[in-house]
């Protein structure tokens, strides 16, 4: 999501979308290769982000936040079933950085050489 007139204009239309945020607090990417290239030195990589599960409620969505695992099915289930767009506000550990490795093993790695 770029901007959150997609919301309005799902709302306005009536559209049954669901929009999934994964929200890790971070550029992660850019966050990623500073690590790899310049370990324990990142530089502008932090998001001070909006609750955007309430910021999707003020345009009339459902939203839910999600802050464990177990926590994502039911608000899927409970998206599904609202039939009005919606939202889930997903916030994960920014040190998962992907699926195969922490910020800490990039890190690690980088300064091993």
């Amino acid at each position: 999501m770029m901007t959150v007139q997609e919301l309005a204009t799902a709302v306005q239309y009536k559209l049954p979308i669901i929009v999934i945020v994964i929200d890790n607090g971070m550029y992660g990417t850019i966050r990623m290769h500073q690590e790899m290239n310049f370990p324990g030195r990142p530089y502008g990589v932090d998001l001070q982000n909006p609750d955007f599960a309430l910021m999707a409620k003020s345009f009339g969505c459902s939203a839910f936040s999600v802050d464990r695992t177990e926590d994502f099915a039911p608000a899927l289930t409970q998206a599904l079933q609202s039939k009005v767009p919606s939202l889930l506000h997903v916030k994960i550990d920014p040190e998962s950085i992907t699926p195969a490795k922490s910020l800490s093993t990039i890190r690690a790695d980088a300064q091993r050489g």
